[in-house]
């Protein structure tokens, strides 16, 4: 009963989150907004000056530059369309949504997921569903309208609470988002940002698609075992026994997997992986993706090249069996079919392209001005005033981002805006851009089944009510509250070992940035 209690009181707090979060502008107006107060501060700060220790070893004097003087003025018109054109997660991310795009809108994921789950026995219902939802996040958000109603029927069917099913679906989709077992569209959209912000301190650096790849997989496993037991133990007992309402018809609410389909589907699948295993022939000795290096260097380095072709490959793992699979089912009969897919998906990121301009202009301004590397080292020195390093450090963030994505939902409008000010200020105290990346990672998964202000919760809404015609956003928030919660607590312990270990975060990415001996004796 306290427990009740108590859950009524937080779900409570998170709908006045949603009144809030609901006031907010449109992401594109908050980056309007915050490039604005990026030209007003560097004219409040202008000669404001600081010295950054690179990891070569230099130090570079930093004095802020006001953009509001004439010369300001024309450095921003001039540069506005190199400033769109140089958003480093502009062109990966479209090229790999060009293979995605296709693939989802032949029904190759749609068919793919059904198939995962679809197959599944009741006692291995529950981690089908989260592991489908987690890997659903490759179709960017395919999986909120395939796989939430997929999962709350399948359970119903087995005679099981159909909003639990719902749950698990919404958990692994959501709260897994940023996990795969795949490089997905996100991971080029974040490293790209991420890349730009470590920049300002070392210009050389760096961060490839896969610089979480490692902790990415381990997570999919992670988030799998916390769904499936979240789902038993705590959301199932808690909605009780279900009593299907007398006008629902289980046989109409979805479509079965034709035996076409899952022929077609299988055929697709084989010629993907054969891709893959071709691909990674490319980056073996001798491949011309492998690189020649010199004795001494760490052996990740010899795939820098691959991993610089990554997002084009996976563009054509996704394309080809989405093409295939198309062709097998007739719905594709000719190359225009083929063009106007792409076609398709690329309009579908109109959106982006739009936030992407504003983005683009913001990360310039702020990068051009230097009230990135201002920022960055007075607020490392301002965190070793406080003691705040390393692995607290990083726990401390995580827990910012995780707050910050009550009220600001997408992923990487939130990083393309945290990235320029957080990334450099940790490289300062000795933290690697992409630990601080993961960190960001997972307190933006952690939360998104619990913020109100996801796009999808008014369909998930509307997919609990054929079940259940009195649920409302608390029923939502209630059920998924304890995977948010065990989500936090999981995932943080893991990353905490991780850390520990010492285990890199993907293909040469460790978690600590090193200056240069002498640097780092200056800096002490």
């Amino acid at each position: 009963m306290k427990f009740q209690t108590q859950l009524k009181r937080i779900v409570s707090w998170l709908e006045k989150a949603e009144r809030i979060g609901n006031r907010l502008p449109d992401p594109i107006t908050i980056f309007l907004i915050l490039t604005g107060c990026v030209a007003i501060a560097s004219a409040l700060f202008a000669g404001v000056s600081a010295e950054v220790v690179q990891r070569d070893g230099t130090v570079a004097t930093k004095v802020v530059t006001s953009l509001l003087t004439f010369e300001g003025i024309r450095w921003a018109l001039l540069s506005a369309v190199d400033n769109f054109i140089g958003f480093a997660p502009l062109g990966p991310v479209l090229v790999i949504m060009i293979g995605i795009g296709v693939a989802e809108r032949t029904g190759l994921i749609d068919t793919g997921l059904r198939v995962l789950v679809g197959k599944a026995p009741s006692s291995m219902l529950p981690s089908a569903v989260v592991f489908a939802g987690v890997l659903s996040s490759m179709a960017a958000d395919a999986g909120y309208i395939v796989l939430t109603p997929l999962g709350a029927l399948l359970f119903a069917g087995f005679g099981r609470h159909p909003i639990a099913g719902l749950a698990a679906a919404y958990a692994g989709v959501s709260g897994g988002f940023s996990a795969n077992l795949l490089i997905t569209g996100l991971d080029p959209l974040l490293a790209g940002i991420t890349g730009q912000a470590a920049q300002i301190i070392d210009p050389p650096y760096t961060v490839n698609a896969a610089s979480n790849y490692y902790f990415m997989v381990a997570s999919t496993i992670l988030v799998t075992v916390i769904g499936t037991w979240v789902t038993v133990r705590v959301v199932e007992p808690m909605l009780g026994k279900w009593t299907p309402p007398k006008n629902l018809d289980l046989a109409k609410q979805t479509d079965k997997v034709t035996q076409s389909e899952n022929r077609a589907f299988w055929i697709s699948f084989g010629t993907g992986a054969g891709l893959l295993l071709l691909f990674f022939a490319l980056a073996i000795p001798g491949g011309p993706l492998y690189d020649d290096i010199e004795p001494g260097q760490p052996g990740v380095d010899a795939l820098g090249s691959f991993f610089s072709a990554i997002e084009i490959l996976i563009t054509f793992v996704f394309i080809v069996p989405g093409i295939l699979f198309g062709a097998l089912t007739k719905r594709i009969r000719n190359d225009k079919d083929v063009a106007k897919l792409a076609a398709e998906s690329m309009a579908s990121m109109g959106a982006y392209l739009v936030l992407a301009f504003i983005a683009g202009q913001f990360v310039a301004w702020f990068n051009h001005t230097q009230l990135g590397s201002i920022t960055a080292v007075k607020g490392a020195m301002g965190l070793e005033a406080i003691g705040l390093t390393g692995i607290p450090l990083l726990l401390a963030f995580l827990l910012v981002a995780a707050a910050m994505n009550l009220f600001v939902g997408s992923a990487s409008a939130k990083w393309a805006f945290m990235a320029p000010i957080f990334v450099p200020m940790l490289m300062q105290m000795g933290i690697a851009p992409e630990a601080t990346q993961a960190a960001y990672r997972v307190g933006d998964s952690v939360t998104n089944i619990v913020t109100p202000l996801m796009p999808y919760v008014p369909i998930i809404i509307v997919f609990a009510q054929r079940y259940q015609p009195k649920a409302g956003l608390g029923t939502i928030l209630a059920s998924m509250l304890p995977y948010s919660l065990a989500f936090l607590i999981g995932w943080t312990i893991l990353f905490i070992a991780w850390l520990s270990l010492g285990i890199p975060l993907g293909p040469g990415a460790e978690a600590w940035y090193e200056l240069a001996p002498e640097a780092a004796a200056a800096g002490g």
